[in-house]
């Protein structure tokens, strides 16, 4: 049998990482199967309705009986956990990991290499172009939960009241800014969050942009490719002009610019509806979700704002059990219906099959009957493959981020912040030992 590649060979990389210790520890909370009881595993996630799903799966069964522990989101310091953890060798069994964050948990060796655990039952049962956000150089490091692709969430009230038609393009995009701000003063029709590298990377995305790939055996990075460069002219134009505002997403600005109407549209991922409902109950009937605008509608195309997947670490002693926990999460409808059971929720599946089982959970009242999982099975389809998320994003992110303040305030522009965000990242990948290729312009 030949022996399984290092980590960092597997993901394009120059220095072998040593899977010898990964393989053989141990969590700290975690036990095999025995005579004497259940196998136990430790779970660690920020997800909303986790516990509910660990109720509904230790009831299930009697061979595997789950510990949950709730953590703070990753930008909250779930992930400096997570890691901090795993340097001191009691990781949990399984962690919840966003697909941004995957590429950098694999090279530094926190989630296993689960390919020979991943079943064909399960690789059936999920989103082809999802399990490949997971997947690098055909080895594969955590199984997806939800993809989420990024749509258009727009006020019918104020777009009947000032006669607007929903945007099918980016060019007819821009001409209803123009028209928002002409009818409608002190209104716009979006915001550019400042705080919102991810989003600006899922438009690039959609745009056409590859950030990162590991063709030839390296980390070869462009983040200033051009759709890159055509996305942040575009936006660019658009804060120049006055049409959008550009501020931070999550701050009480922007909180107020969507209670008070301020803002007529959003833009992201399909969990972003039931995070309105939960937010603003009293603008129940005045929202509708449409698909994003496109730069060439006969070839539409989306990317994914959002999402979570889930890994087995490095310090799991029990993968085969930990892998029909998390097989059991991502497909099974009890799952499903447990962590919806939460509250108000609309994740959309990585598995199809469980898209009914949204459906039928999520109460349509706030949106005036719109059948929302059908326009996000509609969008799924469409999200392009090809794009993988760079080894260190967290620190892409807040260089571009940084930049994008700057922009927002008047001092250079959302191409500087792209320049500087790619001339950020490689020392970062270089310190990582990774065989790196620069493309910029």
């Amino acid at each position: 049998m030949p022996a399984r590649p290092s980590r960092r060979s597997v993901l394009a990389a120059s220095l072998a990482f040593p899977l010898a210790g990964a393989l053989n520890a141990c969590s700290v909370d975690g036990s095999a199967p025995s005579a004497a009881g259940p196998a136990r595993l430790t779970f660690w996630s920020a997800l909303r309705g986790s516990q509910q799903v660990v109720d509904a799966f230790n009831r299930s069964q009697n061979r595997i009986q789950v510990v949950f522990q709730q953590i703070p989101s990753g930008d909250q310091g779930g992930y400096a956990k997570l890691s901090n953890a795993a340097r001191a060798g009691n990781a949990p069994d399984v962690a919840t990991i966003e697909y941004p964050q995957v590429p950098g948990y694999a090279i530094d060796g926190v989630a296993r290499d689960i390919t020979d655990l991943v079943s064909d039952r399960l690789r059936a049962k999920l989103l082809p172009q999802a399990l490949r956000l997971t997947t690098f150089a055909g080895r594969v490091f955590t199984v997806p939960l939800d993809v989420e692709p990024i749509v258009l969430h727009y006020r019918t009230d104020l777009f009947d009241q000032y006669g607007l038609d929903v945007p099918r393009t980016w060019d007819e995009f821009a001409a209803t800014a123009r028209l928002v701000r002409d009818r409608a003063p002190g209104r716009r029709l979006a915001l550019f969050p400042t705080d919102g590298a991810l989003q600006f990377a899922v438009f690039a995305w959609q745009a056409g942009a590859r950030w990162f790939d590991t063709t030839g055996g390296a980390w070869n990075v462009s983040l200033a490719d051009a759709p890159t460069r055509r996305v942040a002219d575009y936006w660019q134009g658009l804060i120049e002009e006055n049409l959008v505002y550009a501020n931070a997403s999550l701050s009480r600005q922007n909180d107020a610019q969507i209670a008070q109407g301020l803002v007529l549209a959003r833009l992201s991922g399909a969990w972003d509806a039931g995070a309105q409902m939960k937010a603003r109950p009293a603008q129940k009937g005045k929202w509708a979700i449409a698909p994003l605008p496109q730069w060439d509608p006969a070839r539409p195309v989306v990317g994914t704002h959002g999402g979570s997947t889930f890994a087995v670490t490095k310090d799991c002693r029990n993968p085969e059990a930990a892998m029909e926990f998390i097989e059991w999460q991502v497909a099974h409808p009890d799952a499903l219906r447990a962590r919806l059971s939460s509250g108000t929720s609309s994740q959309y599946p990585a598995a199809p099959a469980l898209v009914d089982v949204g459906r039928a959970a999520f109460d349509r009242a706030y949106y005036v009957g719109q059948d929302i999982y059908r326009l996000f099975e509609t969008e799924a389809a469409k999200i392009r493959d090809g794009w993988i998320w760079g080894p260190r994003m967290s620190a892409t992110q807040r260089v571009l981020q940084d930049g994008f303040a700057r922009a927002g305030g008047g001092q250079g522009s959302l191409l500087d912040a792209v320049r500087a965000a790619e001339a950020g990242t490689m020392p970062d990948l270089t310190a990582l030992g990774l065989a790196t290729t620069e493309h910029s312009s």
